[in-house]
């Protein structure tokens, strides 16, 4: 071979061979991140998913990447070629994933082999198998937020074509989430007499235990009224900013604080009843979420007003002292962020003996702020009571008695099955399928 033909085939094997040095760095690099995401989500016991989520078939996967470019939380990653759900608990079920795939090689699907999820069956109008109770949102498995809000307002679609019982309410729409507050904008289009229950004292459903700036809708969403949200991404304070907007702007009735207790069938509806009062309805709408009623402590004084279930502002709890309860992920960013404000005392009790079950950066802010004497962490602990102005706490079987003016309980919520299941709603158990 004489050096012309040497050259001239090294001019054209150049860009072939930088083009394959260059992909490979880039694959290797994905794989070393996809690996980390992976490796940190098992250690802190993260590997279920907690709604719809993408089953991935590696035998049709062929690495093209699309779905890890299409998942804004990056719960998608690449390992030797093939996608992976390596984030499991940052995966929300929007598809954007399955519909990316050029294989078709994802699927959306409920629970996983190890882990079945409940899902209360409903037909493509949101109604059960209990003629009236409709349900749309979190609570049937959509978690999405704008998914939620569009499933609401499809359920009234189908309430106001049913033929009227003669109740004096048309529906009684349970929960103000994005669902809720979807649902009952279309029954002001629909000018259907409704009433919409919410158990917390302010709206927003499940938006208010995301940490703080996360990003909760990845799409626009149209809505009655309102019309088409046009942001794409959205924190969860912007987005309780709008929800609020919408209230001055439409002038939406929520009734704040009222707990639906029981729902009974009569002969020409239902009867709803809550801590307050009854309603007599055509149709009941179930817009409740997944996370049911939040798991209470269970001792004297937890009625008291400074016992909270959630976080919503730290700000709030500036020169305070304060005791957050629980283990998780929301334990630990809600003790952290109010630790980081100016004057605060923080104290978190958790009785078991690791944080087993929260986010390595999590743990990792925690023990900078304890080492720096913002937190005093008390593993296997307690509350026992509660007054105006202490909290008391058993502790490796010791009673202390701390000085305390508020409680986050963050210990989760008790999931409405068996309430599903007395009402007589049918509920399917799911292990990775759709």
């Amino acid at each position: 071979m004489s050096f012309s033909e040497f050259r001239a085939i090294a001019i054209y094997l150049l860009p072939i061979l930088l083009f394959a040095f260059f992909h490979v760095r880039k694959r290797n690099r994905h794989t070393a991140e996809a690996l980390a995401a992976h490796k940190e989500a098992t250690e802190a016991g993260l590997t279920e998913p907690s709604s719809l989520h993408p089953f991935i078939d590696i035998n049709k996967c062929l690495g093209a990447g699309g779905c890890v470019q299409a998942c804004p939380e990056g719960a998608i990653g690449l390992i030797g070629g093939k996608a992976y759900l390596v984030d499991p608990s940052h995966c929300i079920g929007h598809g954007a994933c399955e519909a990316a795939c050029p294989h078709n090689a994802i699927k959306l699907v409920f629970g996983t082999e190890k882990r079945g999820m409940d899902i209360p069956k409903v037909d493509p109008h949101f109604e059960t198998n209990v003629p009236g109770i409709f349900i749309a949102g979190e609570l049937g498995g959509m978690g999405l937020i704008r998914k939620s809000a569009a499933q609401g307002a499809q359920a009234i679609d189908s309430i106001k074509k049913l033929k009227g019982g003669g109740n004096p309410i048309d529906v009684v729409i349970v929960g103000a989430g994005p669902a809720g507050m979807g649902a009952t904008l279309g029954a002001m289009e629909a000018k259907l007499k409704y009433v919409t229950l919410e158990q917390e004292e302010s709206l927003g459903g499940a938006i208010f235990q995301y940490p703080r700036n996360k990003v909760a809708m990845t799409a626009p969403v149209k809505l009655p009224i309102i019309g088409e949200l046009q942001f794409k991404e959205v924190s969860k304070e912007k987005l309780l900013e709008f929800w609020q907007s919408v209230i001055g702007k439409t002038g939406i009735k929520l009734n704040l604080n009222e707990r639906m207790e029981t729902i009974t069938k009569t002969g020409k509806g239902f009867i709803v009843k809550t801590n307050k009062q009854s309603y007599q309805t055509n149709a009941v709408l179930l817009a409740i979420g997944r996370r049911g009623t939040p798991r209470k402590l269970g001792v004297p004084g937890e009625d008291l007003p400074k016992v909270v279930y959630r976080l919503i502002d730290p700000e709030q709890y500036r020169k305070m002292h304060v005791l957050v309860v629980g283990g998780g992920d929301s334990a630990l960013e809600a003790a952290c962020s109010i630790a980081d404000e100016p004057g605060t005392t923080v104290t978190l009790s958790y009785r078991s003996e690791a944080f087993g079950r929260s986010k390595q950066k999590n743990r990792d802010r925690l023990q900078a702020l304890e080492a720096r004497g913002r937190v005093k962490v008390m593993l296997k602990s307690g509350v026992k009571n509660v007054t105006k102005d202490t909290v008391t706490i058993e502790h490796e079987g010791q009673l202390l008695e701390l000085k305390n003016e508020a409680i986050i309980v963050c210990a989760g919520g008790i999931l409405p099955t068996p309430f599903l299941k007395e009402i007589g709603i049918t509920v399917e158990t799911k292990f990775g399928t759709a």
